[in-house]
């Protein structure tokens, strides 16, 4: 049987970073509010770069590091809802970037789960026997969708790049997903809403440009289906948390995260997190923690990892895999 083995996890951030006390010298907010709201003291945010920018750097060490030749990549996927243009796509820059001419490539747009929602994609063209090697990145620019005079918005989002690539196996890799949408609540998280500017359209635009969220509802939404969600995902395995290594969860809110944790019944010191130092990076923050995982030296060849992502659409997705 075919599998998708990951090889490698690498991610990009900004140089620049804006601390909670920086941003209170714009809104009307303090280190206190934020951190003790939602774990974050600081964000990268990008001063020059695009999202495009940031998953080549990440992409380009992936390929390096694993000593792909460009030409045999068959395949780029990348996970963003804070693409440089809505075309060429924000993959097919990647791919330019990196040489990449055999690849075919698309981005995909599924928020704080696009990056998991790709990597399901590019595991079925591997299982299919279509493509043998892929690039899967999950970038944002989130800042350039960012209302900065919104304190309950722009306290919380970051930017940054991950990814991984796959590689055809015959063992570990990806082993069972669980995978949803519920557009009936949509429109409680939306940005970059695009309003028709024809001089025949006489409708009133219906939503901002920027990001805007009904906080409580993602709050009890996340904390509601994504345990059911990795519960249905060992259930699928016949594992239980105690053949877990780790659980990386979406990087949007401490305490979402935390009550996740609790009705998993699963020790804190299985989930992994570092939203106080980047924020919430909507569909990069996964890749971005697994990458950080992999330099501290916590990912080990045959550890098995939950990953879930959870966010706008509404979306949410579960993934196992093997180291």
């Amino acid at each position: 049987m075919i599998r998708s083995r990951i090889i490698g996890f690498e991610r990009a951030l900004p140089p620049f970073t804006v601390t909670n006390d920086d941003l209170a010298e714009i809104v009307d907010t303090s280190d206190e509010w934020i951190s003790s709201r939602t774990g974050i003291h600081k964000r990268h945010l990008a001063v020059d770069q695009n999202t495009s920018d940031l998953c080549i750097i990440a992409a380009d060490k992936l390929i390096k590091k694993a000593g792909w030749n460009p030409l045999s990549v068959d395949l780029i996927v990348l996970g963003t809802v804070s693409p440089d243009y809505t075309t060429p796509s924000t993959a097919c820059l990647v791919q330019e970037a990196l040489g990449c001419k055999n690849a075919f490539c698309f981005d995909l747009a599924a928020a704080c789960s696009g990056f998991i929602y790709s990597l399901s994609v590019a595991d079925k063209f591997i299982k299919a026997g279509e493509v043998k090697r892929a690039i899967v990145l999950g970038g944002e620019t989130l800042s350039k969708i960012t209302d900065w005079s919104d304190r309950s918005t722009c306290v919380l989002f970051g930017d940054g790049a991950g990814g991984v690539l796959l590689e055809a196996a015959e063992e570990g890799g990806i082993l069972f997903e669980d995978i949803h949408s519920d557009g009936s609540r949509g429109m409680a998280l939306t940005a970059g809403y695009r309003a028709n500017k024809s001089p025949y359209y006489k409708a009133e635009p219906k939503s901002s440009e920027f990001i805007d969220m009904n906080g409580r509802e993602v709050f009890t939404f996340a904390t509601r289906k994504v345990p059911e969600s990795i519960n249905r995902v060992l259930e699928q395995s016949g594992m239980t948390m105690d053949d877990i290594s780790y659980v990386v969860l979406h990087q949007a809110n401490t305490r979402i995260n935390e009550v996740i944790a609790r009705k998993l019944k699963a020790p804190a010191e299985k989930f992994f997190s570092n939203i106080d130092k980047i924020g919430n990076t909507s569909g990069a923050s996964v890749p971005i923690a697994l990458a950080k995982m992999n330099e501290e030296g916590l990912l080990k060849k045959g550890d098995k990892i939950l990953i879930s992502g959870f966010g706008g659409g509404l979306t949410w997705a579960t993934m196992l895999i093997e180291l």
